[in-house]
């Protein structure tokens, strides 16, 4: 029988997310778990197949031909996750979730529950676990013929089956189970820390545990506010963002995996499982357009925590639970997807300056107060102190949205979230009567203005440039009329939309930039810049180009409805997956589809008829 360490790769679009809003879990169209992460989504996984070939660690469950035909969708407004197999001989489902299961509080379990629903299916199961990405080998120790435990370092597994298991190995469990019309099985995982492994209950029925968790997802989702065009791709965009947010503390992280590349056997391999306060701050924008105030509300919790209202210590990225260190290191042992080298955990994007996230951050505190939040003292003190760091700082190089590690440069889009991070605080001092030296804010917010539109615009074309005097362009200028720093009806808004488009477009996709970052090879087209463009164009008017753009996009997500960071000149999904940025594009961009549309369109998106789920 085939070792499962030697088995290929798959694409990254075959994957599909299921979650707990603590840990993730991605699931191979063949029905394999090349990767996930209990408790936490930086938690080291059990799982690494995808990251490391050669001894990551998977558990697959498919019919044991290895003919088998596949097709898989979501339960309704769900993440659980249904996958359908025909052989030859029968048909079998395949039904995988992380439980959410009041009645065990903190435990996290991963259930598996195989029904053969037609003739006669016979399953395999492989049960690999490796710990440390691969680095170790655990021990497995059966108790019964479906029970047992497997430890190795600090983490700790304990399962139970329906159908007895056989131990092939140190840590390896490969058994097949037969299976006719109408019968069941079912693979249950707890994860617990190594000492504590033989204390834990059984989590339960399994049946008990998907009628639960099935319950809060649709309950979750039946308060998305949304109503119009491509509903469903909004909501099912909403639960991969609800699902990457960390319920204890609030957090959002960007993606639930590490060192996914984007190109594929390049270096550009890193970790995002961590909370960048740049697109946490998109994030909770597009969960309060669709209506949901309490995860928002969570994130702002979280800021408030973990800045301690302290803004000269302020950083582009933390850990879920507010860390601050987040050491970036490479695996040597791990061989990368697909020989992508190296894999790296951490991030050193926590010790860059990026002056962007004093205007993101701020731009978040008044979405907050607009939604009726409370800004209490240390959220005030946070707002004078940003405005504090920005006028001492605006004016510095940085190494900018993109994370440059090429070295700091004046980036426009930086210069541009400076402006937005004084203009929000002005509003805030108004609203809220804060103590603060308005005048000397608005000339500060003037001479930024200045600056940018003397020295950030191209004198030929009339459009936003990448860098202050410096040629060449940035898809981050497509948010200049989505900030409010100009209306779409200025002509520099145009001339950017053209340039972009020109300079950055292939194939209808936006690359973010042109010009060298420090970094060796290419890298896909970025997909949130595409869904920004798809703004622009529909602010601009030209809606039926924003839609058919809009559309395109859609057909470029995975057969689930999942989307990537990046899109490969072939059409592959590149980077981390799924990407919460690149979802919260779309839905940004459903949402301003629908309000710009013309007349006769949003009169057919009104219509009953014209609504999906």
């Amino acid at each position: 029988m085939e070792r499962s360490s030697s088995r290929e790769q798959l694409p990254i679009g075959d994957y599909a997310l299921i979650g707990d809003c603590h840990g993730a879990a991605l699931v191979s169209r063949a029905g394999s778990i090349d990767w996930c992460s209990f408790h936490r989504f930086d938690a080291e996984p059990a799982f690494a197949h995808l990251i490391n070939a050669h001894d990551g660690g998977s558990f697959s469950i498919s019919p044991a031909d290895g003919r088998a035909r596949s097709s898989r969708s979501y339960l309704g407004d769900t993440n659980i996750l249904l996958t359908r197999f025909v052989t030859d001989d029968g048909e079998a489902e395949l039904v995988d979730f992380l439980a959410r299961d009041p009645e065990r509080g903190a435990f996290h379990s991963l259930v598996r529950m195989i029904r053969c629903t037609d003739g006669r299916v016979t399953m395999r199961i492989v049960f690999r676990p490796r710990f440390d990405y691969g680095l170790t080998v655990p021990l497995m120790e059966m108790h019964s013929p479906t029970h047992g435990v497997v430890v190795g370092g600090a983490a700790g597994l304990a399962f139970w089956t329906s159908h007895p298991i056989e131990q092939l190995d140190v840590c390896e469990c490969t058994t097949d189970w037969e299976l006719s019309a109408g019968e069941d099985a079912w693979f249950t995982i707890r994860s617990t820390a190594a000492h504590l492994t033989g204390r834990g209950e059984n989590p339960g029925p399994p049946e008990r545990l998907l009628e639960n968790t099935k319950a809060f997802w649709e309950e979750w989702a039946s308060r998305c506010s949304y109503e119009g065009p491509h509903r469903a791709a909004v909501i099912r965009s909403a639960l991969v963002v609800k699902a990457l947010t960390n319920e204890p503390t609030g957090a959002i992280v960007a993606a639930p995996t590490t060192s996914l590349p984007e190109v594929i056997g390049g270096t550009r391999n890193w970790d995002y499982r961590y909370a960048w306060l740049r697109d946490s701050a998109l994030d909770v924008y597009a969960l309060y357009r669709l209506g949901y105030t309490d995860e928002a509300q969570a994130f702002m919790d979280w800021i408030r925590r973990t800045s301690a209202g302290d803004a000269s210590r302020l950083q582009p990225v933390y850990g879920v639970g507010g860390e601050r260190l987040l050491t970036e290191v490479e695996l040597d042992h791990a061989s990368g997807y697909r020989d992508s080298r190296p894999v790296r955990i951490g991030n050193r994007a926590a010790t860059q300056v990026q002056l962007d996230v004093y205007g993101e951050t701020l731009d978040t505190v008044w979405l907050h107060h607009r939604h009726d939040g409370a800004i209490d003292a240390t959220l005030q003190r946070l707002i004078v102190g940003i405005v504090d760091e920005v006028e001492r700082r605006w004016e510095e190089p940085d190494e900018g949205i993109w994370e440059s590690r090429g070295g700091r440069e004046h980036w426009v889009n930086s210069k541009l979230f400076c402006w937005v991070a004084v203009d929000r605080a002005i509003k805030l001092a108004r609203a809220l009567k804060i103590d603060a030296p308005i005048e000397n804010w608005r000339k500060l917010r003037r001479d930024i203005r200045i600056c940018i539109d003397t020295r950030g615009v191209d004198p030929g074309t009339g459009a936003f440039t990448r860098c202050l005097d410096g040629p060449g362009y940035d898809a981050a200028a497509l948010l200049v009329p989505l900030v409010g720093y100009l209306p779409p009806g200025d002509a520099r808004v145009g001339a950017t939309v053209e340039q972009i488009r020109a300079n950055l477009e292939r194939d209808g996709l936006i690359y973010r930039y042109r010009d060298p970052d420090g970094l060796p090879g290419d890298e896909g087209a970025f997909v949130v810049c595409s869904f920004w463009l798809v703004d622009n164009l529909a602010m601009l008017g030209r809606w039926d180009e924003a839609s058919a753009l809009f559309e395109d996009l859609l057909a470029r997500a995975n057969d689930v409805g999942l989307m990537g960071e990046q899109v490969g000149s072939a059409g592959e999904v590149l980077g981390n997956f799924p990407q919460a940025f690149s979802h919260v594009g779309l839905i940004g961009a459903a949402v301003n589809l629908k309000k710009f549309a013309p007349r006769d369109e949003r009169s057919r998106a009104e219509a009953p008829s014209s609504r999906t789920r």
